[in-house]
């Protein structure tokens, strides 16, 4: 089993809400809405996990998302990393996704990837989600030293930090 990404008596947040969004945990049942923001979004979230990161593939399959989503359920439930689906606050579009990953990296305890679908990134969503998200980690979770690679931390700075 992976370790866990936060320590045993840590209630992991379940929800946060804003105005604008909502983050809640990804399952399965989200396939269909998160497929669409994907397909939607594509050319715009190469590159988001890094510049080699073949995510989302040439041909990804409803099928292979549903595969995606039950993995990333099952991560949650182990706490070995935790994502969350970014929904309208109608719960009616996916709007986005959060990971919270290991690093790998020494003195980074947690990495953060997020991504925002193409048809929102006019409207500021992704600026509002990644300040909200530097909120929220700090005054929430447990990390010391969360890092955002590709965002605040360079890719190049990222590859090569130990």
């Amino acid at each position: 089993m992976k370790a866990a990404l936060v320590p045993e008596g840590f209630v992991v947040p379940e929800r946060l809400a804003t105005d604008r969004f909502v983050l809640r945990p990804i399952t399965i049942h989200d396939v269909v809405k998160d497929f669409d923001a994907v397909m939607t979004s594509r050319s715009q979230l190469a590159g988001v996990f890094g510049p080699s990161s073949d995510w989302p593939p040439d041909g990804l399959s409803l099928e292979q998302d549903l595969i995606d989503l039950g993995w990333h359920q099952k991560e949650f439930q182990i706490r070995s990393s935790f994502t969350y689906t970014v929904v309208a606050p109608d719960a009616a579009r996916v709007l986005g996704c959060v990971y919270l990953l290991p690093s790998g990296k020494l003195d980074v305890d947690c990495a953060v990837y997020f991504w925002v679908r193409a048809s929102e990134f006019t409207t500021g969503l992704e600026d509002a989600l990644n300040a909200t998200l530097h909120d929220w980690l700090a005054e929430c979770w447990p990390f010391r030293n969360p890092a955002f690679p590709g965002r605040s931390t360079a890719w190049p700075d990222w590859i090569r930090l130990p």
